[in-house]
């Protein structure tokens, strides 16, 4: 399949891999997952499609839902579903560190005595004894009958009753299973509901320096990431963003020492500077050291609802409290500031440049600039806030992360409506990962063009299900 670029803004127009699917290699059919993989018959994302007999016998009706409480990359709670039909159907949910105040509910226990209040037992418990029962039976096939029979199960806007962090992790097994009980792989699956007619494999967008809210250094600016679009395949793409990562830390630790070599919550290193200019420079010098200038480009997530002030300011200083004000920066003046950077360096993407409530400020920078401007915050993938922004113009690209709207088919909606839009697509991690692989398959089935994850060594382990 192809590795092809962000395909609507044409900011990464280079497709890098023949548009059709290539052969995994032949296994054993039910070949249980990897060894990482806890013990048991679980199906991974990616399966080999069974025999016409054995395609012909596999079910498709749901014989049990369980669901239990695990940890994930944070250290913090989550949720995981056991999905029975005829085989065991596994998924996780993921969690954000810096989320929007638009998103769906994740529901947390509460009692700061454990977990310090992060627990999901309750959680767990809406999926065992009422998601669950009620879902013994239905067809897996259906994903967006059983989508809309647990939103209608939950009965509130923003899943606040059972918790989205329920509801999806029902929603990912059910997608699995109804891909198992097809006898195709996860991405097929996708590719089948959603629509989507030709399938890509997606420029990696990885996070290689950590600010905002996911560091504890000085940086406002949230995350600074590296795009090979200039990469033949996604294999190549791999090894470009790996060389520069090892790169620039070899730069980091010769400019300001050992410890600035420590990472942040993505597994992107974290040295201790404020100027957001200089994370920029850091990432052109490892560019351009690892042998990269011109193929790879540079992305940022500013998250800047993170650091908008009462008085509708935004502070770069913010993690110093008090401070004295020096860079506190209007609406405008932050525009240009980015316009700048954009100038300076070779930018393409840029996601929350500006609050989520901060319209204005987005449609004005966004007719000012030839980039993608990405919403994450101000869209939370949810179709309801993507019109809105189609029809303010506020932006150009979604930023699509399952846990923020709760169900796989609302998730798939919003990219259809931001693609229907000549939006560009990015697939997107959240800072608390498992080891669930689901996004993947997500993207590639979606033809997304684009994904964001972590460090390049964490995405091999995610996109080794996907023959490249």
């Amino acid at each position: 399949m192809a590795l092809a670029t962000q395909p609507t803004t044409n900011l990464l127009q280079n497709p890098f891999l023949s548009s059709k699917p290539q052969p995994r290699p032949q296994l054993p059919t039910g070949v249980p997952c990897p060894a990482r993989r806890r013990s048991g018959s679980v199906q991974c994302s990616v399966s080999v499609a069974p025999t016409a007999a054995a395609k012909a016998s596999k079910e498709y009706k749901v014989k049990s839902v369980k669901a239990r409480q695990i940890i994930d990359s944070r250290g913090n709670p989550t949720v995981e579903v056991d999905l029975v039909t005829d085989d065991l159907y596994r998924s996780a949910v993921p969690s954000g560190a810096s989320t929007g105040i638009y998103e769906a509910l994740e529901l947390r226990d509460g009692d700061k005595a454990v977990y310090g209040g992060k627990g999901v037992l309750t959680a767990v418990k809406n999926i065992n004894e009422i998601l669950g029962p009620k879902l013994v039976g239905v067809d897996v096939r259906n994903q967006n009958e059983v989508d809309a029979l647990m939103l209608e199960i939950d009965g509130t806007p923003n899943k606040s009753k059972l918790g989205a962090n329920a509801i999806l992790g029902v929603s990912l097994s059910v997608c699995r299973a109804g891909a198992g009980a097809k006898g195709v792989p996860l991405y097929k699956h996708i590719q089948e509901v959603s629509g989507t007619k030709e399938l890509v494999m997606p420029v990696p967008a990885f996070n290689v320096i950590n600010g905002g809210s996911h560091a504890g250094n000085n940086l406002a600016m949230q995350e600074f990431m590296i795009l090979p679009v200039g990469a033949s395949s996604f294999a190549e793409a791999l090894r470009m963003g790996s060389e520069v990562y090892h790169t620039l830390k070899g730069i980091i630790k010769a400019k300001y020492g050992q410890d600035a070599c420590n990472v942040g919550d993505e597994g992107g290193f974290a040295p201790n500077v404020q100027d957001n200019r200089e994370g920029l420079v850091l990432l052109i010098d490892a560019i351009e050291k690892a042998g990269y200038t011109g193929k790879i480009k540079i992305g940022m997530d500013v998250a800047a609802s993170e650091f908008l002030t009462k008085e509708g300011k935004y502070d770069l200083n913010f993690k110093k409290q008090p401070n004295d004000g020096a860079h506190l920066l209007s609406p405008p003046n932050l525009g240009e500031l980015y316009k700048e950077f954009i100038k300076e360096f070779p930018i393409v993407s840029i996601e929350d440049p500006f609050d989520q409530d901060d319209w204005s400020s987005w449609s004005s920078l966004q007719s000012s600039v030839d980039i993608q401007l990405v919403g994450d915050d101000l869209l939370v993938t949810n179709p309801t806030k993507i019109a809105e922004a189609i029809q303010k113009k506020a932006c150009n690209g979604l930023l699509l992360k399952v846990n923020q709207i709760g169900t796989i088919t609302e998730s798939i909606q919003a990219a259809l409506d931001a693609k229907a839009a000549g939006w560009g697509v990015m697939v997107s991690h959240r800072s608390g990962e498992t080891e669930d692989n689901f996004i993947a398959d997500l993207s590639v089935g979606l033809a997304s063009g684009q994904v964001c994850w972590l460090i390049p060594i964490t995405m091999l382990s995610v996109f080794d299900f996907i023959y490249t």
